[in-house]
């Protein structure tokens, strides 16, 4: 069955918040590139395959208008309506439709140099529709290039993942993770030395002793949650700074070899400087450091509609 056939589809359009870019958001780091995440680029269309929590699988493809998003999403079964608004949910988490970046903006138009971020309405930054999920990818873009990020997240959704018509698949559940050898990890997945704590990890969460999704409404200082998300086995600084960001955090700079090659690029002509220099060239902006900071390394994405 191709994704489509005998399918029920629905449609209904979600209202866009002022000062939000479709496709700035789409594109503000990799994992629109990763699956369940697609990109269309012939048909401008960003799709994602969502499992709700009932475990029911929904297609969603979305469209971009000049101030709503065009939702069209395939299913088994028709929608009740609480998956409906469990669907609308998801995706406006997604997008980071509810963040107010207002004060993050009114910071940026004091710089001359930064006002291009709110004129264009760039900030927000894409991310799964679960913390699992996105702790699963963060893992797996450390200590490897990116086209080994890519294999590795196909071949978890491809081989773990719930199967959706012939051509999709989920992003695998904690308790599909968990279910699956080490040895499956490091042979299929190709996860290398990843491949216990990723296991370690899924069972922590299948169980119940990590309540990962607490982290995206957590009140703790900034510092306190770095701390936690660093308790986590195969998440160091660099991959606890990135997940802060997806949880609305901006306080750390998430220094790796890309992001140190395109700072001294910019600011030093290729010349090389201490992570103590680079974060003290931020640390003026406070808790918006990390975001101006990537905003400002990833400019050159935004002078087209897909980058990479």
């Amino acid at each position: 069955m191709k994704l489509g056939d005998h399918m029920n589809t629905s449609r209904f359009i979600i209202q866009t918040p002022a000062k939000f870019n479709f496709w700035l958001t789409v594109y503000s780091h990799g994992w629109c590139s990763l699956p369940p995440f697609r990109v269309d680029k012939e048909n401008k269309r960003f799709s994602q395959l969502l499992q709700l929590g009932d475990g029911a699988l929904a297609y969603c493809t979305l469209v971009d208008g000049s101030s709503s998003l065009s939702v069209e999403v395939q299913s088994a079964k028709r929608l009740t309506p609480k998956q409906q608004s469990e669907v609308k949910f998801k995706i406006k988490q997604c997008l980071r439709m509810e963040e107010d970046l207002d004060e993050f903006y009114t910071e940026a138009k004091r710089y001359s140099h930064y006002r291009w971020i709110p004129k264009i309405g760039a900030g927000r930054l894409l991310r799964a529709p679960t913390v699992f999920e996105d702790v699963v990818k963060m893992m797996c873009t450390t200590n490897c290039s990116w086209a080994l990020t890519e294999i590795m997240i196909k071949n978890l959704t491809t081989l773990i993942g719930e199967k959706f018509g012939d051509d999709a698949s989920a992003f695998p559940t904690p308790e599909a993770l968990a279910g699956v050898s080490e040895k499956f990890v490091r042979k299929n997945i190709r996860a290398g030395y990843r491949s216990p704590y990723l296991i370690e990890f899924a069972e922590r969460v299948a169980s119940g002793k990590l309540d990962l999704e607490s982290w995206r409404t957590s009140t703790l200082p900034t510092v306190e949650l770095f701390k936690e998300v660093r308790s986590v086995k195969g998440i160091g600084e660099y991959a606890a700074g990135n997940l802060l960001r997806l949880l609305g955090r901006y306080d750390y700079l998430a220094l790796d070899s890309w992001v140190r090659g395109k700072y001294f690029e910019l600011h030093k002509n290729g010349r090389r400087v201490s992570d103590r220099t680079i974060e003290k060239h931020y640390a003026d902006f406070g808790k918006w450091r990390g975001l101006f900071f990537w905003l400002e390394m990833t400019k050159y994405w935004y002078e087209q509609q897909f980058p990479f």
